[in-house]
């Protein structure tokens, strides 16, 4: 990964993106993309595309990430002047305490924090974390006309967190979920591009996955290509805390994960897994015996059915402002789907044989 790619990952980190709130961080990552693209458009709920024309009667492959991420919202506004939150995605309850946090407004950032009673005023045996409707954020005012000149209910709020280089090629962030994703689809469309595949290749960066798939039942509906690569981010399970009957045998820096079962259609995995031992690109397994819980299965179900596949990025701590990736894996992933794309016509039509 070189400073260009690096820089472009921190800037996707950088911004805040909670889902029905993504435009900053589709505009960052249509930026990047456009460069390299013969065509980029995005439709009225601000999913984003960058196509690459290829032969006209080649074939045609989609690589996508969400550009969304969890977050809070203010549901109320007291009279003493605290905010009351309700949860955008799955945000976790026993993360949100004691956490300095923006609130995003119409008007620009307001910086507050998620008070947590102190250890000394607490019962002893009392360890139980609320649920985030009973948290609140504390912006310094001193009653409720004070902020509600400030903000609105229904102004999304983030965690505040630093993008941390750990060792070893490692980076701990919030909102790896699904930054990483974006990455590696905007990089894998540059690197194929480069080598004018006769495929068409789209980029893509959706939104509202967290809520549900909406973005990618949109866009699935709107381009129907030939396949689907829905990159998002997988639990790597090598931590003391995991528990490993919860999860597969997946470790950051083993390489990109291909799951396997249920939307992952098999002639896809047989072509990822040809190119990766062709590159000499490592890979891992994942069984998704019922549901990927990623994009890939509204785009498997879109129009008559998509082939499509499930490629994930080993991601520790998922769900928490510190959720920790390794950089090989990304750039991995990446000339994998790009020497994929680059090699579609090979594999292609993808159909099961009966």
């Amino acid at each position: 990964m070189d400073e260009t790619q690096r820089s472009f990952l921190r800037d996707l980190l950088s911004v805040s993106t909670p889902s029905g709130f993504e435009t900053v961080g589709q505009r960052r990552w249509l930026s990047y993309v456009s460069e390299y693209a013969d065509e980029t458009r995005t439709d009225a709920y601000g999913n984003a595309v960058a196509v690459h024309e290829g032969a006209p009667d080649g074939p045609s492959i989609a690589i996508t990430g969400h550009g969304d991420e969890i977050g809070m919202m203010v549901r109320a506004i007291t009279d003493e002047g605290f905010l009351q939150l309700s949860r955008i995605g799955g945000s976790d309850r026993t993360v949100t305490r004691g956490q300095h946090v923006t609130v995003h407004t119409d008007d620009g950032p307001v910086d507050g924090v998620i008070g947590q009673v102190a250890i000394h005023l607490r019962k002893s045996d009392d360890e139980t974390y609320d649920e985030i409707a009973e948290q609140h954020v504390d912006i310094g005012v001193e009653e409720g006309d004070d902020a509600r000149a400030l903000v609105d209910v229904g102004d999304p709020v983030t965690l505040n967190t630093e993008i941390t280089e750990l060792t070893d090629g490692r980076l701990a962030a919030r909102g790896m979920d699904n930054r990483v994703g974006t990455w590696t689809a905007a990089e894998a469309f540059r690197r194929a591009v480069e080598t004018d595949p006769d495929a068409t290749v789209y980029a893509i960066s959706t939104v509202q996955e967290e809520l549900g798939l909406r973005g990618a039942q949109m866009v699935g509906f709107e381009l129907e290509p030939d396949a689907v690569v829905a990159v998002d981010v997988t639990h790597a399970t090598d931590h003391p805390d995991s528990p490993s009957v919860r999860g597969s045998d997946v470790e950051l820096g083993g390489g990109p994960v291909v799951a396997r079962g249920s939307a992952n259609h098999p002639a896809i995995v047989d072509a990822v897994r040809a190119v990766a031992a062709d590159s000499e690109i490592d890979l891992q397994l994942a069984a998704a015996g019922t549901r990927t819980g990623t994009d890939a299965d509204a785009f498997y179900t879109s129009r008559g059915g998509i082939p499509s596949l499930n490629l994930g990025i080993p991601n520790r701590y998922m769900h928490t402002p510190v959720e920790v990736v390794d950089r090989d894996d990304l750039d991995s992933a990446a000339a994998l789907l790009a020497a994929t794309a680059v090699r579609l016509d090979e594999f292609a039509p993808f159909g099961v044989d009966l």
